[in-house]
């Protein structure tokens, strides 16, 4: 290690890089809205000479748990695995009956058979919602999804002709299905009953004991409390945190104790054996140089730093509005993405074909419909209404009619509450099996609308909650959809709190809008109609 000496300056009076407050460091204060900001102190500093050159100082890189998993490193392995253990049991399955021999020549001769059975159980996998990672370390639901994913993935499998082997007979078609669930639920409940252990989860300290730390506990308690990890789902496990307002030392928030501030942020990491820091603090632009400087050195000693809002974003699939500041980035794609436009020519592709193919399907159930509208309450099958789309521009949705022909002339534009009654009888069911929306496919023909994306709003419930709940209108960046993420995670919504939640999932689809997002939506929209979850 070598030390250099200090050198002279001709500026006089500059603070020294290691100067500190004559006084005690004031505590971190709530800024606006309550919100926990890290205030750095406004107290004079001692003046000193010109600023010395930083001492070189080898520290010691810190080791949390070797075998700690991040989400990222969790839904890989679930993926790897299961796609694995099915073709396993479709070699196996093999032997016996079309006497296939296994070897890598036969292997790659046939990766068809092999090819397409992975894609059929990523298909099924994500209609059952397999690589949730909260239902993934729930041993029984868990254990129920993957029952269902296998047994779909087999029944596709064998109806899909020349992509598959020859599994002609009942008992060959049995003997790979059961195989292939004692394979997977097997792994699955291994998965859910180690998750737990404390040697995988991922040791971290939230950084800001104020409203948005507290709302990522919150977030991230997803698990029953009487769970010996409530973070079990997340693969966290919260030691603590982190915060400079003195008066919170020793404070529990949501049974997690605030254990020290940035002064002895740095031992505590060491002594816990953290692997990672969430910095919990709205205003970044307020953090103390104290507080910068601490995390900075925790950097260098190898550990992971992250913000509030990503690890929000990554566990609940929203993107947390109250808790992003100004920071545009944190809302809006900002990346220059190389295939954005091709993203759009094909979407738009997609979006034309699938509409035709909805417009047969329309034509099939329009008569029916028809008889029972008129039969529970007579008046026209569809209806118009103004709805806000990309740009702000107005057009007028298509429907067919739910409620009552009156039903807005004397209140106005309301939201549909639960159990209202200006819904129909065939209308609650039109609802709740999201048949209502299916004349909109002549909305996605026209261009309005597109299969997926955020739902579109009203323009008098627009013009309010712009003004109540920000980046509102970021919503209309895109194109809105007939289903979308915050339907396939939440459904519908009738306050405000509800328009809030729908908001941080649609902002959460403007910004990561991807192939692969459309698809997982596609493939579980089917499910939600199914289950009816609607009003």
């Amino acid at each position: 290690m070598i030390e250099s000496m200090p050198q002279k300056s001709n500026a006089p009076n500059m603070p020294s890089l290691g100067a500190k407050p004559t006084t005690e460091h004031s505590p971190a204060q709530s800024g606006p809205g309550g919100k926990n900001n890290m205030i750095a102190p406004t107290t004079d500093t001692v003046v000193s000479g010109a600023p010395p050159i930083p001492t070189a100082i080898a520290a010691p890189h810190i080791h949390g748990r070797i075998f700690s998993l991040r989400a990222s490193e969790r839904l890989l392995l679930l993926g790897v695995m299961d796609v694995l253990l099915i073709n396993v049991a479709l070699l196996i399955a093999l032997a016996p009956v079309t006497g296939f021999v296994v070897t890598l020549d036969n292997i790659l001769a046939n990766n068809k058979w092999f090819l397409t059975l992975t894609i059929a159980w990523l298909g099924c996998a994500t209609f059952f919602d397999c690589y949730s990672l909260a239902r993934a370390a729930s041993t029984v639901t868990s254990i129920r999804n993957t029952i269902l994913a296998t047994v779909a993935t087999a029944t596709v499998f064998v109806l899909i002709p020349y992509l598959t082997p020859p599994l002609t007979s009942r008992g060959a078609i049995f003997y790979f299905a059961g195989l292939a669930l004692i394979l997977l639920v097997a792994w699955r409940t291994s998965y859910a009953r180690l998750i737990d252990q404390p040697m995988f989860q991922q040791r971290a300290l939230i950084v800001g004991a104020g409203s948005a730390g507290t709302a990522l506990l919150n977030a991230m308690k997803i698990t029953p409390k009487r769970s010996s990890n409530p973070y079990r789902g997340t693969g966290y496990e919260i030691v603590g945190l982190i915060d400079d307002d003195m008066r919170r030392r020793g404070e529990a928030i949501e049974d997690v104790r605030v254990l020290g501030d940035h002064e002895s942020m740095i031992e505590l990491v060491k002594q816990l054996r953290i692997n990672e820091l969430i910095l919990a603090i709205t205003n970044t632009q307020s953090i103390s140089d104290e507080m910068m400087d601490a995390l900075l050195q925790c950097r260098e000693l190898g550990l992971r730093v992250s913000t509030m809002a990503t690890v929000y974003e990554r566990l609940t699939g929203r993107v947390p509005i109250d808790y992003v500041g100004r920071d545009l980035y944190m809302v809006l794609p900002m990346d220059d993405n190389a295939i954005e436009r091709a993203f759009k020519i094909i979407k738009r592709l997609m979006d034309f074909v699938a509409a035709l193919g909805g417009l047969l399907l329309l034509g099939m159930v329009v008569i029916p419909i028809a008889i029972a509208n008129r039969l529970t309450s007579p008046g026209p099958l569809f209806y118009k209404q103004r709805r806000v789309g990309q740009g702000g521009k107005i057009f007028e949705v298509y429907k067919f009619r739910s409620m009552r022909p009156d039903a807005e002339r004397a209140s106005g534009a309301v939201w549909a509450r639960k159990g209202d009654d200006r819904i129909t009888p065939a209308g609650r069911i039109l609802r709740k099996s999201r048949l209502d929306e299916l004349p909109q496919f002549i909305n996605v023909l026209k261009g309005d609308m597109s299969m997926i994306g955020p739902r579109p709003e009203r323009p008098e419930f627009v013009n309010a909650l712009s003004l109540m709940i920000p980046y509102y209108r970021a919503r209309h960046a895109v194109k809105p959809g007939i289903t979308g993420w915050a339907q396939v995670k939440f459904g519908y919504g009738s306050t405000h709190e509800d328009s809030r939640i729908k908001l941080e999932h649609d902002l959460y689809y403007v910004k990561h809008a991807s192939p692969m997002l459309d698809i997982m939506i596609a493939l579980q929209t089917p499910l939600i109609m199914l289950l009816g979850k609607g009003t």
